[in-house]
């Protein structure tokens, strides 16, 4: 198992998430910077030590095969689309996730600047968000979000892939949920607080026979144990008249935040779906895999790479032609 990404840094302050697609015949110039970015955080990170910086970075499903030879993650697959009896999931499209966080946007700002200067014309940005801590972690809607992400051996274990090829490595899945938030703040507090299943000032849990089997709680509740770790970040723009939540779950698993979204979309055998989907859209929706920090730093071949003569690689690599690594 090679050293994760650092999936596992604490809650920040400020927080950038980037989606990407990769334009076709580009992708020499993604890995490149796939490379580098290990070297581009200490870059960043040195000119403020105690900010915190940390980037991790997933590649999606369509974009894997075209970047990597050799295997792929056994659950790497496109964001499946969930249609609801009154509420969507939709899948929509992203090739790279650039997951930024630290204590100071500043930080995130010059770490997103530095790598898409160096993707200039080989990706687009198709989603752009710039998350902020809300006072003691609340959301837009005022409740606190994150509460019961595991801690310590748990949230190793809940974001640690057990591939045998990628062992170290995490599935990520990200949403952008827009909040309507005039209906919301219109709801007396005792209904607000029987949606989401939490006490809005003290965050403590109802009593189940209190919290409806539509509540978020409920609905994101699993049975069988398994958790996921969520470094969600609300964002808004007064502009625009957006306000919401990015959610952004890691896990050992695709599956695991799947079934999560399948109660809170589809419903269960106890409810139609969770409540606060009647207040808060799904806009995007994506699966990415976070590979190793081992694993960007030794890239494994492109795809189509045997098949170059071993002299005219060498020869590349020593004209800058291949990864900036090797050519430094």
């Amino acid at each position: 198992m090679g050293d994760p990404q650092p999936v596992l840094t604490p809650l920040s302050r400020a927080a950038i998430f980037l989606v990407l697609v990769i334009r076709e015949g580009r992708e020499s110039v993604v890995r490149d910077v796939l490379a580098d970015l290990t070297a581009l955080q200490r870059t960043v990170g040195f000119r403020a030590p105690d900010g915190g910086l940390a980037c991790v970075t997933g590649i999606g499903s369509m974009a894997w095969d075209r970047l990597f030879a050799g295997p792929r993650p056994a659950e790497l697959h496109p964001f499946r689309e969930l249609a609801g009896p009154r509420h969507r999931a939709v899948s929509t499209q992203g090739d790279l996730l650039i997951h930024l966080r630290a204590a100071r946007m500043d930080l995130c700002f010059e770490m997103a600047g530095l790598i898409m200067d160096r993707l200039t014309g080989a990706a687009t940005v198709v989603d752009e968000t710039h998350g902020f801590a809300y006072f003691d972690e609340r959301d837009l809607m005022g409740f606190v979000d994150g509460t019961e992400n595991p801690t310590g051996q748990a949230a190793k274990v809940a974001v640690t892939s057990a591939d045998p090829h990628f062992a170290g490595g995490s599935y990520v899945i990200v949403q952008k949920y827009l909040h309507d938030l005039t209906r919301w703040n219109a709801l007396p507090v005792e209904a607000q607080e029987l949606i989401i299943g939490r006490t809005k000032l003290s965050n403590v849990e109802l009593p189940d026979d209190v919290k409806p089997p539509t509540s978020h709680v409920a609905s994101t509740s699993l049975d069988d144990g398994r958790e996921i770790m969520r470094f969600n970040m609300p964002f808004g723009e007064f502009g625009r008249g957006e306000f919401g939540t990015y959610f952004i779950g890691y896990s050992d698993s695709p599956s695991v935040t799947e079934l999560m979204l399948e109660r809170m979309f589809l419903g269960d055998a106890l409810s139609d779906g969770d409540r606060i989907l009647d207040f808060s859209t799904a806009v995007t929706g994506t699966l990415f895999f976070a590979p190793t920090a081992d694993f960007l730093d030794n890239l494994p071949d492109a795809p189509g790479a045997a098949d170059v003569p071993m002299a005219q690689r060498e020869t590349e690599q020593s004209l800058g032609v291949g990864s900036l690594k090797g050519s430094r």
